[in-house]
């Protein structure tokens, strides 16, 4: 039997195989293509701080994908603003979000927050773990934490501490402080960190967390002394300063972190794109040596670990927050 092979015709063969590519699921065939525009990523803080920096540092990863990465600053309400914009957008991958520790803190210090933390994004990673300090002012006499603590017991309300403002994570950091180690400090405070760190140099204050490139400097200068370091383990940053975790109160974490989030839909091909060019970014010998150096941990975490990580956030600062009998505005 003699087999007959016939050639298409040019037009039948393309439209046969726009009849495949129809055919193809619209997610499936949108991951292939993404991106095919640039990507917008939205820095709930103002420029120059190291929630935009490490946002600068995801979006040149971003770019890997052969897109251009933007940055857009939408500062204002304890990050509410910036992460309101996000959760609005488009569900396509092409609208992003830099959030901080304050992502899983504000849903119990607002009482109408307008986007719903824990199911309003598609979580794409926890990109860094940001390492801090409990320093005190030299005057105050105590070297580290049994010591502090001691002192604490034995003059109930009589030692300050400053924060960022209320419900800020370095306010927290001392409610929780004052929780595990059964002491009482007075809060003060202030609008931002800086002027809080100031006072603290001038002995206005008595002890504060704070983020350690901001104190180490003044740590080696001998102008403030070291209490403990924030972290569950000794930072990789810092291995030679304790924990408060490891000097006295097992458990204790007042690390922060800053994750790159996105809204509600975004499919799971798209967001594992992303968290994948993050990644290799933030494994980068180069990037990781400058991060580190700035006591800046990278994680670049998988997608659903980022969201099991923020739901334990949420109730753990929930917790501290109720305990600590703060009001939601």
């Amino acid at each position: 039997m003699k087999i007959v092979i016939r050639r298409l015709h040019p037009s039948l063969r393309a439209a046969c195989a726009a009849a495949v590519v129809l055919a193809a699921p619209a997610p499936a065939l949108a991951d292939t293509v993404y991106p095919s525009k640039p990507i917008e990523i939205i820095v709930a803080s103002s420029a120059g701080g190291i929630l935009d920096t490490i946002a600068r540092t995801a979006a040149h990863g971003i770019e890997r994908l052969g897109q251009p990465a933007v940055v857009k600053n939408l500062p204002g309400g304890g990050g509410t603003i910036g992460t309101q914009a996000v959760a609005r957008a488009p569900g396509d991958g092409y609208t992003l979000g830099a959030v901080a520790t304050s992502h899983a803190i504000n849903p119990s210090m607002y009482a109408k927050l307008l986007y719903d933390t824990a199911h309003g994004f598609s979580n794409v990673t926890q990109m860094v773990e940001l390492t801090n300090f409990l320093v005190a002012n030299p005057s105050v006499p105590a070297s580290n934490l049994k010591e502090l603590i001691a002192l604490a017991k034995a003059k109930p309300g009589t030692l300050t501490y400053g924060s960022a403002g209320v419900g800020q994570s370095n306010h927290l950091s001392g409610e929780l402080l004052q929780q595990d180690a059964g002491i009482k400090l007075v809060h003060v405070p202030y609008r931002g960190s800086a002027q809080a760190l100031t006072d603290l140099l001038g002995g206005s204050l008595s002890v504060m967390f704070i983020d350690a490139l901001s104190a180490e400097p003044y740590v080696k200068a001998g102008k403030l002394k070291l209490i403990a370091v924030t972290g569950l383990t000794r930072s990789p940053a810092y291995p030679d300063y304790p924990t408060l975790n490891e000097s006295g109160l097992p458990g204790f974490n007042g690390n922060t972190w800053l994750g790159l989030v996105a809204p509600a839909g975004v499919s799971k091909g798209i967001v594992d794109k992303l968290q994948a060019a993050v990644r290799a970014e933030f494994e980068d010998p180069a990037v990781r040596k400058r991060l580190l150096g700035q006591g800046v941990i990278p994680v670049a975490s998988a997608p659903q670990e980022f969201s099991a990580f923020l739901d334990g956030e949420i109730q753990r600062w929930a917790q501290v927050i109720k305990t600590a009998g703060i009001q939601a505005n």
